[in-house]
């Protein structure tokens, strides 16, 4: 359940880039609703991870979070933000899930 958590918690926290980097593109009340998603999406997200720390250890958890974070923010980035996409990123991006991969099979 902790691993279910952990990665609901790395998802809330492409939500809350992906909330920042809407609200850099928006102006007035669209800026403002899209900072409240941040803030709410941070605060889930914070939960989320401190509750899978209560069975997994810091460093794994914080790593597997944090890759989650990233994998997922650069896809929206692709997706939503239209950023480049070119075989070294996507290779990197590759090696990343491998990591987040690896880490959750050599985790007991």
């Amino acid at each position: 359940m902790s691993w279910f958590i952990l990665v609901i918690a790395g998802l809330f926290e492409v939500g809350f880039a992906t909330c920042l980097g809407k609200a850099k593109e928006a102006s007035g009340t669209a800026a403002t609703w899209w900072m409240v998603g941040f803030f709410v999406c941070l605060a889930v997200s914070m939960y989320l991870l401190y509750k899978a720390t209560q069975t997994l250890p810091i460093g794994t958890a914080y790593a597997v979070w944090t890759g989650i974070g990233a994998v997922g923010t650069v896809i929206v980035g692709i997706v939503a933000f239209k950023e480049p996409t070119d075989l070294w990123r996507i290779v990197f991006l590759c090696t990343l899930i491998a990591s987040v991969v690896g880490l959750k099979l050599v985790t007991h």
